[in-house]
């Protein structure tokens, strides 16, 4: 079964509630100060089925100039609008701003109804009519059909129904497959039931039993039942005017302008890109960094805006802005949104917003602007590709594209295979659907050959970079996946040359034949010193070999892990080391302390190497020196 939703819109007291009640039967001013003062202040709703049987949900917005908010949070998520103009009056102000509302929302379709016929002659309803045309001539409702009623006697009303039945055949049904969102315009309590919100379910669907959110707020309930116009269901699919009794959510913790949407996809923002269009019945230009108020759903706030591309908006221009909003709000790409004066109540423009995460601009920047000339006219698949490529090297999810781009999940999940298919872009993270673009990654990879071939040039001597220490040098976005993968492909491609957890580029070598020689040699110099090894400099004097060259070498065993340093000059080969380490210990264990002397007379080594050794055993705290001796720290 079709579901369209049927906004109604005008001046105060042009019949729209009468009009409503002639065609459903229901009265939907439900207040008593409603019926006290025989005005509309909130919202009603009310539903019919048309002849075809497609279900009409119908919301009735007040007129007061006072209640234009109510009506712009009743005319967001609406297919239809019936413009009412009363024949006895004609064309009001707020006819003209609920119009202007309704195009800056983009409604595509609607009627316009002339009530009130029976008070009025043919004459009169003919000029009432030529003005309908006259207002609607630059509009959506252009060509309109204009139906005359009268709600008391019921002229017209089958006419209107039977109209109102072709429109709807001719709206294009929404998906429920995109994210659920439900902006809430009505929260209450019902005895035995307990928290209930209203609203019109914009898009995808939910059922009993499922857990939602609440946002801004982050609050998480179950709902316990379901109800779309007045029926008790296991499922509200969008395009429907939905009622959700929340389990395990207060009352007080809801309010109108809250959205009701499914755990951990969609994030509020306080920052909004936007394409702006000012009105041309504005009063004055609209400068930057102005303050005014801002309708998004049924959601209301101040918002600083922040002209992107010149200094002011003359009224009937259009341009793009950054919105920084007092409070955060729910919003997509693509939804639409009215501005209205701060100190008037008067509506002063609208528009589209861009993107919904986006950073701080630097403002006149044609990169800027071309960037959100793409986000407006680009195809889906654009400004894909756009996010993608401007998360960089730290990627983008599906749950960042969600908010970021106008598709529904399952869309997104097969565009993204595809270009991964087509190696467009790289899968970093499958559980998360996190994607970099290729192009980036290859740079990546660019930039850590890069420093590979920099720490040789400075390093000959060093076998390689350790890996951390390569990871430390990238972009610290860069995440640990990312950096698995990065080291796999460098190796398989045979770029790199992974040995002990060190990197090296393939062709580097750290040593000639000769030099190999060298390193062979002075290894076994030092092991058979044992605890009294040759320094860098003997070893070249009896050798007669430069001692630079020596000396690198000392180094080059010792970032190897083959030799110790213990003090500037002095290295001693591990094996020797450890088994000292060994003894010491084992010694410690028995006697409790050790003197220098018997220190000494445990290693068989002269005082020149005693010392520097028992002092490094204090530094990596294997002992700890009380007076002259030394104890086994209790740590070790």
């Amino acid at each position: 079964m079709k579901r369209v939703i049927l906004g109604t819109a005008g001046h105060i007291d042009h019949g729209k509630t009468a009009l409503v009640k002639a065609l459903t039967g229901v009265d939907t001013d439900r207040l008593k100060e409603e019926k006290e003062r025989g005005i509309t202040i909130e919202l009603g709703f009310a539903f019919l089925t048309l002849p075809s049987g497609i279900r009409l949900g119908i919301i009735d917005v007040p007129g007061h100039e006072r209640f234009v908010k109510h009506m712009v949070a009743g005319a967001w998520g609406i297919d239809l609008v019936a413009l009412v103009i009363a024949a006895d009056e004609g064309v009001m102000p707020q006819t003209r701003e609920h119009l202007d509302i309704c195009r800056l929302l983009k409604v595509k379709k609607g009627l316009i109804v002339l009530t009130k016929i029976d008070l009025v002659d043919r004459e009169l309803l003919e000029i009432v009519r030529e003005e309908a045309v006259e207002i609607t001539q630059d509009t959506f409702l252009k060509d309109a059909p204009i139906l005359s009623v009268s709600s008391t006697t019921g002229e017209g009303i089958p006419d209107l129904i039977s109209t109102l039945d072709s429109l709807s055949k001719e709206v294009e049904e929404r998906s429920s497959d995109g994210l659920f969102r439900l902006p809430i315009d009505r929260v209450f309590t019902m005895k035995g039931f307990g928290t209930v919100v209203t609203g019109t379910t914009i898009s995808g669907k939910i059922s009993s039993g499922e857990t939602v959110e609440v946002l801004p707020s982050g609050i998480e309930g179950k709902v316990r039942n379901l109800q779309v116009y007045n029926r008790s269901v296991e499922e509200a699919m969008a395009g429907e005017r939905t009622a959700v009794n929340l389990q395990g959510i207060e009352t007080s913790a809801v309010e109108r302008g809250d959205v009701l949407v499914r755990p951990k996809t969609l994030s509020p923002t306080k920052v909004l890109d936007v394409y702006l269009e000012y009105l041309a019945s504005a009063p004055r230009p609209l400068r930057h960094r102005t303050q005014q108020r801002f309708h998004i759903g049924t959601n209301s706030t101040t918002a600083s805006i922040f002209l992107l591309d010149r200094e002011e908006l003359a009224p009937g221009e259009g341009g793009f802005a950054q919105l920084r909003l007092e409070r955060p709000v729910v919003a997509l790409p693509q939804d639409h949104f009215v501005i209205r004066g701060s100190g008037t109540v008067q509506t002063l423009g609208g528009g589209v917003v861009l993107d919904t995460q986006p950073v701080k601009h630097r403002r006149h920047s044609p990169s800027v602007i071309d960037d959100l000339t793409l986000l407006r006219d680009g195809s889906q698949e654009q400004v894909l590709s756009h996010h993608i490529l401007r998360s960089g090297v730290a990627g983008i999810t599906l749950g960042d594209l969600l908010n970021r781009v106008a598709m529904p999940p399952d869309e997104i999940q097969r565009t993204l295979k595809k270009m991964i298919e087509r190696r467009d872009l790289l899968l970093v993270d499958s559980e998360r659907l996190k994607v970099v673009e290729m192009g980036q990654y290859d740079r990546l990879k660019g930039m850590a050959l890069m420093h590979l071939k920099e720490f040789h040039q400075r390093f000959p001597m060093k076998t390689g970079l350790a890996k951390e220490e390569l990871r430390t040098k990238l972009p610290i976005d860069v995440e640990v996946k990312l950096f698995q993968i990065l080291i796999s492909d460098l190796t398989q491609s045979k770029e790199v040359v992974i040995e002990k957890d060190k990197l090296r580029l393939t062709e580097h070598q750290v040593f000639s034949s000769d030099e190999k020689g060298l390193v062979k040699r002075i290894e076994e110099a030092v092991l058979q010193g044992g605890l009294q090894p040759p320094s860098p400099k003997e070893l070249s004097e009896q050798w007669a070999e430069k001692e630079e060259e020596v000396l690198a070498v000392f180094e080059h065993l010792l970032n190897e892990g083959v030799l110790v340093r213990v003090r500037s000059g002095m290295y001693f080969h591990r094996v020797p080391f450890e088994n000292l380490k060994q003894e010491l210990t084992s010694y410690l264990k028995r006697h409790q302390e050790i003197s220098t002397s018997q220190f000494k007379e445990l290693t068989g080594a002269s005082r020149k190497y005693v010392i520097p050794l028992i002092e490094y055993f204090d530094q990596i705290k294997l002992t700890v020196r009380v007076g002259e001796k030394r104890l086994l720290r209790t740590s070790s």
